[in-house]
């Protein structure tokens, strides 16, 4: 969505543009400011790359064992690099070896590529992009094929058969981006609205892939999630 807000912006400095989950809108120059954004792009962000470290904590309490780990990044989405440079350095603050697997296109989720990270890392951590999204079934199938549990942004990613996720609800994210475009169309400048960011996050666990890849969670482990899908 970032990427695609970028895109857009390049066409228009004048036609208002409004983006619902935007992972890092000052990093990547969509907005100059988070308070006041400017010219003629607002929205939403889903603080993607700051929960990373989150997420990373997560993974290490639920696998305390947990020395390496692969990172699924779209390398042809400009806005999952810098999100996957920055998970790498803060996995490294951590003690954690990570690899990149990077793809560019669906063909290349195969089998063999997971099988060659199998025995170099113990998890998969997935930045999220539309690439990754699509083809969530298929990362599912080819983790668990490869004993790999997995960490993602959002529920969508495990309702599909991820293991975890943590991140805010894109359905409430993408209602606040439908208040910006009802303020814009009764007057308001894309430009004098901040950027919101969220304040509510969810860590969801599928149960049964836990189950499937042979992963015994603890009761106070599942206590913390918000939802357990089983």
């Amino acid at each position: 969505m970032g990427a695609a807000a970028l895109a857009v912006k390049q066409v228009t400095s004048v036609i208002p543009i409004v983006f619902a989950v935007a992972p890092d809108p000052l990093g990547t120059g969509l907005v100059t400011s988070l308070s006041r954004p400017g010219g003629n792009v607002t929205g939403v962000s889903n603080q993607s790359a700051d929960l990373a470290g989150k997420r990373l904590e997560i993974l290490r309490e639920v696998f305390p064992g947990l020395r390496q780990m692969v990172i699924l990044a779209n390398a042809a989405n400009p806005t999952s690099v810098q999100e996957l440079r920055e998970i790498q350095a803060t996995a490294r603050t951590l003690g954690l070896e990570v690899a990149a697997l990077e793809i560019r296109r669906a063909e290349d989720l195969e089998s063999a590529a997971f099988e060659t990270v199998k025995g170099a890392a113990s998890a998969l951590y997935a930045v999220s992009d539309p690439l990754i999204l699509a083809n969530r079934a298929r990362i599912n199938t080819l983790a668990q094929g490869a004993r790999l549990p997995t960490m993602y942004a959002f529920r969508d990613y495990v309702e599909a058969g991820g293991l975890m996720s943590y991140g805010p609800n894109y359905t409430n994210l993408f209602s606040r981006a439908g208040d910006f475009v009802d303020k814009i169309l009764k007057g308001a400048k894309p430009g004098d609205l901040p950027v919101e960011q969220p304040t509510k996050f969810e860590f969801v666990i599928n149960l049964k892939t836990a189950k499937a890849l042979g992963l015994e969670l603890s009761p106070s482990q599942l206590a913390r999630a918000d939802e357990v899908i089983e």
